[in-house]
């Protein structure tokens, strides 16, 4: 197998701005690092800049379709492409590779960069030895990519960006769903609509202690820490978080504070608030809360807790002192408690969305693993397309 370095692959490669973007409402898109995951894009929760700072970070070079993004730290290595339609600049520690067209498809780089022996490359710094926590644009430059007739690249490119675009639409399917449970539950609990737009006398205010257990996480002894799937799938904190379900990286064989499958996970250290839902048994780690319903409605919880965002911005306001929260103020966060028949009626309503989301989840989780499989055969050769070998 014949290799290039990156470079050669690309019209330019240009570091970002190593400034703070000034963050603004709406306005200009930036983006920031933890929205590439996986290889995609997700801008479900967008940041913005002004003109005149947008204009600022482009001077350098201008974001365009079809480049591609790579972060540079935390994480290092996350890959992106520009998708059409978006108007962006960068935020801080990510790299912005313009492909040549004669050379190279964009998608086939986009995979190179998301391969094993790519990525292995990107954490380790052949003229030093060691491991890399930090993506230097000299050693990025000299990334060892596969170097096949374009022809083949484009092949490459589009028999795995096919199995991507399933993952799309069953993403942005589940996206929809959880709109459509969200907007019931703000109709039923927020807005009163069918009790007349007030809250029904028999339904009080309470707290969350009072519908659900609370299990704050507590992180095992480093040692016991592994990537091989030895032991119980462990989540440190929201770093691992996804749409809806976090992505397994860690196992521990020293257990601790555990969640069940559906029991909402929350990110109790800044940003205080965000939430995923257990996909599977699994070790809290300290960054985390499992929180699990005491009435059997589950459905209930999680949407309750997805309402409770704005009660969990006050955590992560700019000059306040918490940056985290604890068991007990977690306990007396307020919710609407309504009669167990109403409560009930809701969780069985939005149950089968909730169900139909983890089905299209692993229906994603298979395609990824599919496309993980094909993609070290088809950089290397071992397979081709349209070659069954």
């Amino acid at each position: 197998m014949d290799y290039k370095p990156l470079s050669d692959f690309c019209v330019s490669i240009t570091d970002c701005p190593h400034s703070t973007p000034k963050w603004t409402t709406s306005g200009k898109l930036v983006i920031r690092n933890q929205y590439i995951k996986n290889g995609r894009l997700d801008l479900s929760n967008p940041s913005f800049t002004d003109v005149e700072n947008f204009n600022a970070r482009c001077k350098r070079a201008k974001p365009l379709p079809g480049d591609i993004i790579i972060t540079r730290e935390a994480p290092m290595g996350e890959v992106c492409i520009i998708p059409a339609g978006i108007d962006c600049c960068l935020g801080q520690r990510m790299v912005l590779l313009k492909p040549d067209a004669e050379k190279c498809d964009n998608r086939y780089l986009l995979y190179a960069l998301m391969s094993k022996t790519v990525r292995a490359q990107i954490r380790w710094s052949e003229g030093t030895g060691t491991t890399v926590s930090n993506l230097r644009i000299p050693h990025l430059e000299n990334l060892k990519i596969p170097n096949i007739p374009l022809s083949e690249q484009k092949a490459i490119g589009a028999t795995l960006a096919s199995l991507d675009d399933r993952i799309v639409i069953n993403t942005k399917l589940n996206q929809h769903l959880e709109q459509m449970a969200q907007a019931i539950f703000k109709s039923w609990f927020v807005d009163f609509e069918p009790f007349g737009g007030e809250m029904p006398n028999d339904w009080r205010e309470g707290t969350l202690s009072e519908i659900a257990e609370i299990t704050m996480g507590q992180s095992p002894d480093g040692k016991s820490y592994n990537e091989d799937g030895i032991g119980t799938v462990f989540y440190q904190g929201r770093a691992e978080f996804g749409s809806r379900f976090p992505t397994r990286r860690l196992y521990t064989t020293q257990p601790k504070r555990m969640a069940a499958k559906g029991d909402v996970l929350m990110s109790v250290r800044a940003p205080v608030g965000d939430i995923n839902v257990a996909s599977e048994h699994c070790c809290l780690g300290r960054g985390l809360a499992g929180i699990h319903s005491t009435s059997n409605c589950q459905s209930f919880v999680l949407y309750t807790m997805f309402n409770l965002k704005q009660e969990m911005d006050m955590y992560n306001g700019e000059g306040t002192v918490f940056g985290s929260i604890n068991k007990n103020a977690m306990a007396n966060l307020p919710v609407i408690i309504p009669t167990d028949e109403i409560m009930l009626q809701f969780n069985e309503l939005v149950k089968p969305m909730d169900f139909a989301i983890e089905t299209n989840y692993g229906e994603v989780c298979h395609l990824q693993a599919i496309r993980d499989s094909l993609l070290p055969r088809l950089m290397s050769g071992e397979l081709t397309v349209g070659n069954n070998r």
